[in-house]
């Protein structure tokens, strides 16, 4: 026993403490981030990483992923916040996201994300990528007043939004904002591509925050025209513990867009969550599979925990993972590392985020949202034919338009449409051949004859001519609907009339003179 212990914390200490670490300065940022373009308190980002890490950890059967706020809810997120009017209401929705997770989890439905198909999901990250750099644009030019782009995409192009554009670019830009911001996406764009390996355990947000807090101080020093406001800069309480705030119980039950709230961010934190771990076990140099089930209870109950705690819903997260395995962790105590650091930092040296600029968080977003919508994912969709792009680019344009829920179900319409026309063509064939005088058609049924082959399955069969021979085959089926034996059987009373001689080989007729 003592043997196990001093291994796994030599492992600790050689591996996952490390990469803990690494995580955390990938973390920080990015859950400050997170939770400005979600327009939610900052220590709200701070404590959805803090459960993450300590929490969800724990009950996960992941060794590698990591759990925090996700850029990929952030546009959900602020528009229910801004809906609900009160971020106690708002906190319900979480709570309810979470209970809906554990009921997946404990009911094993961890495998509904292989039901989603590949092109609506892309297109819905791409969806979320747009409104993410747009809605942080503003912020990246200095603007600090929150409810410029606090509304839908298209509605900041309507006509009472004009006055806000005069005042925006007149009165609200600024230039200190304005060179960090195109200083920081510099920095990020070329760190990863630049900066030799041995350097890469310093993230590139990281390199940002430091940069851009630096900046600052030499605009203080020595230009005070560019230096920037406080309402420029994070706000982080002195005492976050006094500021917690809880969920009102009181209004559970009085509006059913806080119970649909709940079930669409538990679908897309699912769905977000099941895909990245997906991703990191891939990554996973042991090749450790990661239990769907279990980790949909695991998140389940950490978002239970953040609508508690005031925080904003969590899923695991492909940076902070992808992070995690670069920095070379084992197991899963550096998520638990990281979540202890997260919590040390705005437990004790809150005043030094405070120093940190809106602008640089808002770089971190617009090149985490040009991650998700980039345009090499737009030439890959489109190389792989109208079947994969259409329902892609239907997703993204009709979020954009309206809102995520109706978006991503009118791109599973669009494939679905395509896998019905596909299946029509797929299930059965039709072979013509003359014997002596004598047209001859062979029909074979494929593997599995719905009742979406009924139509075409029925013209086919009004079109064979007079004085023929047909025959079906379906002894390589493994199921025949019953529409399908029902339309068979009522042409074989038909055929003779017709004069057609009819062999049905591995098909059972049934009786039609019920539906007479």
């Amino acid at each position: 026993m003592r043997r196990k212990v001093k291994y796994y914390r030599l492992l600790w200490l050689k591996h996952d403490l490390p990469a803990g670490i690494s995580v955390f300065f990938v973390a920080l940022p990015l859950c400050l981030g997170i939770a400005l373009a979600s327009g939610a308190p900052l220590y709200a980002g701070i404590f959805s990483g803090v459960i993450g890490g300590l929490v969800i950890s724990l009950i996960s059967g992941s060794p590698l992923s990591v759990s925090g706020p996700a850029a990929g809810l952030t546009t959900v997120v602020s528009s229910y916040i801004i809906s609900m009017g009160d971020y106690r209401v708002f906190l319900l929705s979480v709570l309810i996201a979470g209970f809906f997770q554990l009921v997946l989890g404990i009911f094993k439905l961890g495998t509904i994300a292989n039901y989603f198909p590949s092109a609506v999901i892309k297109g819905m990250l791409a969806a979320i990528g747009i409104m993410l750099i747009a809605k942080q644009i503003p912020v990246g030019l200095g603007y600090d007043q929150p409810d410029f782009w606090s509304s839908g995409f298209l509605s900041v192009f309507k006509e009472k939004h004009l006055s806000s554009y005069f005042d925006f670019f007149n009165k609200h830009t600024a230039r200190g904002a304005i060179i960090i911001t195109v200083f920081s996406i510099l920095v990020m764009a070329i760190w990863q591509k630049l900066v030799p390996k041995k350097l890469s355990i310093f993230p590139a947000p990281l390199m940002v925050v430091l940069a851009a807090v630096l900046i600052n101080l030499v605009f203080l020093k020595f230009t005070e025209n560019s230096s920037l406001k406080h309402t420029q800069l994070v706000q982080i309480p002195g005492n976050i513990f006094n500021d917690f705030t809880f969920p009102d119980f009181s209004k559970l039950f009085s509006a059913p867009e806080i119970w649909k709230a709940g079930i669409i961010i538990g679908m897309l934190a699912s769905l977000e969550t099941l895909l990245c771990t997906e991703a990191i076990d891939k990554l996973d140099k042991h090749n450790r599979i990661t239990p769907v089930n279990r980790e949909l209870v695991a998140q389940g109950i950490g978002n239970m925990a953040c609508g508690l705690l005031g925080a904003i819903p969590v899923t695991a997260v492909i940076v902070r993972g992808s992070a995690n395995v670069d920095a070379g962790a084992r197991t899963k105590m550096s998520s638990f590392t990281h979540g202890v650091f997260l919590l040390l930092t705005v437990s004790l040296v809150p005043f030094l985020l405070n120093k940190i600029p809106y602008a640089a968080l808002a770089a971190i977003l617009i090149i985490t949202g040009y991650n998700l919508t980039k345009p090499k994912l737009y030439r890959n969709m489109w190389s792989l034919g109208w079947k994969q792009f259409l329902p892609f680019i239907f997703t993204i344009v009709v979020i954009l338009v309206t809102d995520l829920l109706i978006g991503v179900s009118i791109g599973l319409l669009v494939s679905i449409y395509f896998i019905i026309r596909n299946n029509f063509k797929a299930e059965y064939k039709i072979q013509k051949r003359k014997q002596h005088e004598t047209e001859l058609f062979l029909i074979k049924l494929n593997s599995n004859v719905t009742f979406l082959n009924k139509v075409k399955l029925k013209e086919s069969l009004d079109k064979i001519p007079e004085y023929s021979v047909l025959i079906i085959d379906g002894s390589e089926c493994n199921f025949i609907d019953y529409d399908i034996l029902e339309i068979i059987s009522e042409f074989d009373r038909k055929a003779h009339d017709r004069h057609i001689e009819l062999h049905l080989n591995g098909i059972q007729k049934v009786n039609v003179s019920a539906i007479h």
